[in-house]
């Protein structure tokens, strides 16, 4: 489990790395979770990258709620196949978010018991 959140916080910290350079160029997968892009010429901050991912994930999770809504309404543009992967990556991008906030929280739980 912590190969995993490794392997997300330094696909976060490339992700920094690309919006100190540069904007983020458009995803190729369109369900692809967006992070957002940040004003041109000012690096994002990292409570602004936090509130893009938080929203990116927020607007899958619609989605697919969305998605599964029309399929349970009989819409023919909603397939069973399409409802399921909506889902899936709604549930990876929720489980993405969950293990970062605990990182996150244990880390800040290191720095206040770090003695002085």
């Amino acid at each position: 489990m912590s190969d995993s959140v490794s392997s997300i916080l330094s696909q976060i910290r490339s992700y920094q790395s690309q919006l100190g350079t540069r904007a983020l160029e458009p995803l190729p997968n369109p369900n692809a979770v967006d992070f957002g892009q940040p004003a041109v010429g000012k690096p994002a901050s990292f409570s602004e990258t936090l509130n893009n991912a938080l929203q990116g994930v927020n607007n899958t999770q619609k989605e697919a709620g969305a998605l599964a809504q029309a399929f349970e309404l009989g819409d023919p543009r909603a397939d069973l196949a399409r409802v399921m992967v909506a889902a899936q990556q709604s549930q990876v991008a929720f489980r993405a978010t969950v293990e970062v906030r605990n990182r996150l929280v244990q880390a800040y739980q290191d720095v206040m018991n770090m003695p002085l």
